[in-house]
This record gives structure tokens, C-alpha cells and sequence, in this order.
């Protein structure tokens, strides 16, 4: 379906730079999404984890957006045709991308494969939950429905409220694991706990710019058609440099050792270290071996050579789980 436009007539002269400002974002977003897509696959066996490929449907389709605003304002200044549905896909794909990009920092923020390997059932519904409300609400706001403006704003605060809270939860359980580390003398986890650390610290200061920039162009006033293009090249550089930075700190990459030993759900009790301490001893040894913190045998790397690993002088590694519960 399409409407006929002069471009001369029936457009304003003041999108004119739209087209060229939409065409150079959209090849910085697609070369961003190829990047991301092509690290990603070449160090999948460093960070076998799924965020980096959760993160990787952001910048494509933020691309596609752009490629839909760019051919919508191409043809109608060049073909005198503007398309219904080329204004239909920038509208859905912007909605998508906010969307996504939510989900994502929410993601992160509740430490998914960083402090724990998945989410709870509760914590995916509550993610769940609070994206199909984004959506809606966003979906709402763009079609100017009177009050959702309101309900929007509202949804910011409850959105940016969580984020951080749980940001700030998890700062401060890694600090005091590194503060566990340096009490007991024991630095095998150190650079991995350290490295999560700092990954939240940048994380939280990246959060605050996305707020604070939210927030601006959502309380924007100025609705002249002269400085559109100008509100637009700011909006688009902010999106551009915040999620490439935020990018670049969770990129796949080879970490320090360690940095994949997590617990399989965030607990929420006292916080501890991953299992670090092993001992060793023989396969007939560990068959009469009974003790709640030192259970769990698995064979040594020279067992692990040996042709016959059954062999009753096979040398096993038994890991201790600091801070056990009894009833285990």
C-alpha cells in the first residue's frame, strides 16, 4: 500500500538531510551487528554462553530500522512515493529495538551468565513480564493514546529502579567475595571475581548515561521541524556510542581463568566463592571417602591419559563446596 507525495510539494524541505544521516547509521549499525556476530562466532569456545548472541539481535535490528527509515525517505523525496508500510516497519522495528535493548540491560543486570549460568523461574517471569508491558506501553505512546505518555514515564522509573537495584546487588556481592578472598589467602579466584567487578562498575555507569538520555529525549520540548534532523544526528550518535560501549565490555573474548565457574541460579543467601579447593586420592580411598563439604570425585588429568582410568590406583579430585548446607 502507498501514498504519492511530491517531494517538492508535499514534503517539508527541512527532512531533506534525512535520507543521508538514516544511510551512513544504518552501514555504522550493520558493520557494528557484522562485528558483533563474527567475534561472537569465533570465540564461542572461550564464552559458551548465550548473552553475546542475545546481544547480537540488537544492532541488526537496529540496521533494519535505519534501512526502512532510509528507503522511506529516499522515495519520497526521489521517487515522489511514500510508502505506508516502508513507515509501518520503522515504527515496528522501533518499537523492537527499544524493546530488546530493555531486555538485554536487564539481562545483564541480573547477572545472567556473569555471576550465574540462568535466570530463575521467577526472575524470567519477571523479565517477561515487564518487556510485554514495555512493548505495549511503547506501542501506545508512538500512537499518541492519550495518558500513556504518563504510564510511559512511570515505566521508565519502575524499569530504571530495578535495573539498578539489581546492578547494585551484585557490586556488592562480588565485592565481598573479593573481600572472602583476601581474608582466607586464597587468590585462584581473584582475577575472575575481579574482572565480573569491574564489568558491573562500567555497567553501572553506562546504565546512568541511558537514563539520563532517556529521560531528555522523553521531556524534549523543542518539536520545531527546523532542528528535527539536528534532535535526530544527537539521538543517534547517544544509542550508537552507549551500546557499543556496553558492547565492548561484555564482548566475547578469552577471559581470565575461572571467569565461567558460576553457580547455576543466583542465590539468595549468604553470598560465596564458586568451588576452588581440591585435594587428592586414590580410586579405593575416595570409595570409603564420606563427608558433607568434600563429595564430589572426578578423575585427575594424569587418570584422565592413563589408558585403563578404572584401575584401582587411579588418582582422584575430590572439590570441596565451601559453606555447605548440613542437610546436604
Amino acid at each position: 500500500m502507498e501514498t504519492s507525495a511530491t517531494a517538492g510539494d508535499g514534503v517539508s524541505a527541512c527532512y531533506k538531510p534525512l535520507p543521508p544521516l538514516y544511510f551512513a547509521f544504518m552501514l555504522l549499525w550493520l558493520l557494528s551487528a557484522v562485528s558483533w556476530t563474527f567475534n561472537t562466532y569465533r570465540n564461542r569456545h572461550f564464552q559458551p554462553n548465550k548473552l553475546q548472541w542475545m546481544l547480537a539481535s540488537v544492532p541488526w535490528i537496529k540496521s533494519l530500522q535505519l534501512s526502512f527509515s532510509f528507503l522511506f525517505w529516499y522515495t519520497c523525496f526521489y521517487s515522489n512515493v511514500c510508502s505506508l508500510w516502508m513507515s509501518f516497519g520503522v515504527y515496528i522495528m522501533g518499537v523492537l529495538f527499544q524493546t530488546f535493548g530493555l531486555i538485554s540491560f536487564f539481562l545483564i543486570s541480573h547477572g545472567y551468565c556473569i555471576t550465574c549460568h540462568r535466570l530463575s523461574l521467577s526472575e524470567r517471569r519477571t523479565v517477561a513480564a515487564l518487556g510485554c508491558v514495555f512493548y505495549l506501553t511503547l506501542v501506545g505512546y508512538r500512537a499518541s493514546v492519550p495518558y500513556f505518555s504518563v504510564i510511559l514515564l512511570l515505566n521508565y522509573v519502575l524499569v530504571f529502579y530495578i535495573i539498578f537495584n539489581h546492578v547494585a546487588h551484585n557490586i556488592t556481592v562480588l565485592r565481598d567475595q573479593l573481600s572472602f578472598i583476601d581474608n582466607q589467602d586464597v587468590h585462584a579466584m581473584y582475577d575472575a571475581v575481579y574482572t565480573k567487578y569491574i564489568m558491573f562498575k562500567k555497567f553501572q555507569g553506562a546504565m546512568h548515561v541511558v537514563a539520563v538520555s532517556e529521560f531528555a529525549m522523553f521531556i524534549n520540548l523543542d518539536n520545531s521541524l527546523e532542528s528535527y534532523w539536528i534532535r535526530l544526528l544527537v539521538r543517534e550518535w547517544a544509542q550508537l556510542f552507549i551500546f557499543l560501549y556496553i558492547g565492548w565490555i561484555f564482548r566475547s573474548q578469552q577471559l581470565v581463568p575461572r571467569f565461567s565457574v558460576m553457580p547455576i541460579l543466583r542465590s539468595k543467601g549468604e553470598a560465596i566463592i564458586p568451588p576452588i579447593y581440591s585435594i587428592e586420592m586414590d580410586a579405593e580411598t575416595f570409595k570409603e571417602f564420606r563427608c558433607h563439604e568434600w563429595q564430589i570425585g572426578v578423575p585427575s588429568v594424569a587418570c584422565k591419559r592413563s589408558v585403563n582410568i578404572k584401575d584401582s590406583s587411579s588418582v582422584l579430585v575430590v572439590i570441596q563446596h565451601p559453606h555447605l548446607p548440613n542437610h546436604i
